[in-house]
């Protein structure tokens, strides 16, 4: 006996058979690889079946497919990067300090998190809260190397500081 799929799932499953093969070519294109671009086509659909009820009202498929994509192509170029500076930084240390594969992929991820906590956040008010918290620089080191003033590096802690807790706390 074979199961039926809910009508909003018969309805992703309808999406999927009309716009996935232009998806993964739209997304090769973007991104030039093949794997990536059906990983990330895997992953837009995904969403639309943990929210099928979103798939039923589109008007245009293809432009929120096209969003959807896109924003999961942006993070996982983001996530990509900072990987690979990660595991540059990772390289540059004496064998006999370098830590193990499962430190490794717990600290990767523990970047990942605080990347995305500090999204949406403004690119100086980012690298501040970077350069205080990471590099132990004081305000007044930030203000300098970021050739801005005491105050607005005070202004930008202040925000990055409240984005991380609303983000953390509601």
């Amino acid at each position: 006996m074979t199961a039926r799929l809910a009508p909003d799932h018969d309805h992703v499953c309808a999406l999927y058979a009309d716009h996935h093969h232009w998806l993964v070519t739209w997304l090769r294109r973007k991104l030039g690889c093949g794997f990536d671009a059906a990983d990330i086509a895997h992953d837009t659909f995904h969403r639309l079946l943990v929210q099928p009820e979103r798939a039923r009202a589109l008007h245009e498929p293809r432009a929120y497919l096209t969003t959807l994509a896109h924003g999961l192509a942006v993070d996982h170029i983001r996530r990509r990067r900072l990987e690979r500076a990660y595991l540059d930084e990772i390289a540059l240390l004496p064998e006999e300090h370098a830590p193990s594969p499962e430190t490794r992929a717990l600290l990767f991820e523990a970047l990942v998190r605080i990347d995305r906590m500090l999204d949406g956040l403004s690119a100086k008010a980012k690298k501040a809260f970077l350069m205080s918290r990471l590099d132990g620089m004081t305000y007044p080191d930030i203000a300098a190397a970021l050739r801005v003033s005491l105050s607005s590096v005070e202004k930008y802690m202040a925000t990055a500081i409240r984005h991380c807790y609303e983000l953390r706390y509601g």
